[in-house]
């Protein structure tokens, strides 16, 4: 499907490639983009293969806005298009259209190269503004994402700042490890220390704590910092 504004300012020789495999959401979502202003031409397709067969009949493309609808930007085949199509396209804004807003699903789109994603619980005129930015060079992520990741490291920070207050840095490293329950060889080699040198900072944090050994380290550190490191 090609499709076009009726009075509308487009810009002639941009166009928008939309793929979906699911013909009647990916030509009502063409319909939509262009109503809503969008400013250039918009090609709705099942497939990028279908692309390849009709590029000569069309101008070069600004911008792929791939639907993945129900799948998970996280499920390695889904990945895996997504990096081909960035790879293949490295001039072309990839952006991403989904069902889900998960922070996990977002980061991993664009750790693939997608230079947007949109999930579908916005309206088409974030959707229209969202492909804009992507063509202009910025990168558009949901609010609700940026809200879970403030979050996310506003809750790391309260529980490390208490912790420093206690141990030094590098004990605070040690404690960490422990209350993911690693052994001394395992701390030793992630934190480049000699094994002896990781026994002494256990003594000296189990020394603080008035603990007697490993598990009561571990017991006393729970109740004193509750939640995960």
């Amino acid at each position: 499907m090609v499709a076009s504004g009726s009075g509308i300012d487009r810009r002639p020789h941009e166009r928008l490639l939309i793929i979906d495999s699911r013909a009647l959401d990916r030509e009502c979502l063409a319909k939509a983009l262009i109503y809503h202003d969008l400013g250039m031409e918009v090609t709705a397709l099942g497939s990028i293969d279908e692309w390849r067969r009709q590029k000569d009949l069309h101008p070069s493309l600004s911008a792929i806005l791939l639907n993945l609808g129900g799948r998970k930007a996280a499920d390695p085949n889904v990945a895996n298009e997504i990096s081909r199509l960035a790879a293949e396209f490295k001039a072309v804004p990839v952006v991403i259209l989904a069902d889900t807003d998960e922070l996990k699903q977002i980061m991993k789109a664009l750790e693939c190269g997608a230079r947007g994603y949109i999930p579908t619980t916005v309206g088409v005129d974030v959707c229209v503004e969202a492909i804009n930015l992507a063509i202009a060079g910025g990168i558009f992520v949901p609010a609700s994402s940026l809200l879970a990741m403030r979050h996310l490291i506003d809750s790391s920070s309260h529980e490390i700042r208490p912790l420093a207050g206690m141990f030094t840095s590098r004990q605070v490293e040690v404690v960490q490890a422990l209350r993911r329950g690693k052994a001394n060889k395992i701390i030793a080699y992630e934190l480049k220390l000699r094994e002896s040198t990781v026994k002494v900072h256990i003594r000296n944090i189990m020394k603080k704590l008035k603990a007697t050994n490993r598990t009561e380290v571990a017991y006393k550190l729970n109740d004193l910092f509750p939640g995960d490191v």
